[in-house]
């Protein structure tokens, strides 16, 4: 069984679409639950009036993203769960292929698609995880010039066209297997809500890949993606939470005195690299 977790926030229009392509694709018997982080432009009332068949929650409050999919991953029922994002459509039958793929690749935790804009671009939407080393990379622009270990976190070279392993795929699409989440935690609850809004998807991909769960790229299979249409309603706040929570990864993540010196020094420079992409400070995301 397949279950189809939705945390939504002011993106009324684009969630009509996002279920209205899952009623037309999904496949019989799957589950479709939407989170509704306490929308101002009458969400809620539009997935009351038009899809009685999905599973709505109110928590009555902006929870964040983390605590939205956990409140959804605390009703699932599948065998497969399917984090999706309110801003993307399904164009065929990806849905049903996309559970199929994923249980036929024994040891492979989570599975994700090509994201597709809405000029029929393919957006790049894979990432390394964070080091020290592919931050700096990153930051300095080194990465995309030399490649290598200064490359591992933004993978500048990373082939789209080439279906392969990859490390932490955007969270606007990830399919996990349950079996997988349990191994590393609590499936009804897989998020740390420590991170709210960003690297939630990228700490549970990394604990799965350190339990030897692997994640596979597919590019045969494909959904629009509009992208980001909730968080740049608040693009100074959220500039700030993404620098924030990358710093709480590589706090986490990192192990050793040497680390925790080199993870004190990059802060530095991410919260600087804040400050001139935000154009001034902010207190970032707030439950």
């Amino acid at each position: 069984m397949l279950s189809i977790l939705v945390v939504n926030w002011n993106t009324a229009e684009l969630l009509r679409k996002c279920l209205q392509s899952v009623e037309k694709f999904a496949p019989e018997g799957t589950q479709t639950i939407v989170v509704d982080n306490a929308s101002r432009d009458a969400s809620a009332e539009l997935v009351r009036s038009e899809f009685s068949w999905v599973e709505l929650i109110c928590p009555g409050r902006n929870t964040g993203y983390a605590a939205g999919n956990n409140l959804a991953f605390g009703v699932a029922k599948g065998d497969y769960l399917l984090t999706l994002n309110p801003d993307t459509e399904f164009v065929d039958e990806t849905l049903e292929r996309a559970v199929r793929k994923l249980g036929e690749l024994p040891g492979y935790g989570c599975l994700a698609c090509r994201l597709v804009g809405t000029g029929g671009e393919t957006q790049a939407s894979v990432r390394g995880f964070p080091t020290l080393v592919g931050i700096l990379g990153d930051v300095s622009g080194l990465g995309r010039r030399f490649g290598g270990a200064l490359d591992s976190y933004r993978l500048s070279r990373f082939d789209y066209e080439v279906e392969q392993d990859a490390p932490q795929p955007m969270g606007s699409f990830l399919l996990f297997r349950r079996e997988a989440l349990e191994e590393v935690g609590d499936a009804s609850a897989p998020f740390d809500e420590s991170f709210p809004i960003f690297f939630n998807e990228v700490d549970l991909l990394v604990r799965l890949d350190r339990a030897g769960w692997k994640t596979r790229y597919c590019p045969d299979l494909r959904i629009l993606h509009h992208g980001g249409m909730g968080t740049r309603q608040v693009r100074k706040s959220m500039i700030w939470e993404s620098h924030r929570s990358l710093i709480r990864y590589l706090r986490k993540h990192s192990t050793g005195w040497g680390n925790a010196i080199g993870v004190t020094l990059v802060s530095g420079i991410v919260y600087l690299a804040a400050f001139v992409r935000a154009k001034g400070y902010d207190a970032g995301f707030r439950a």
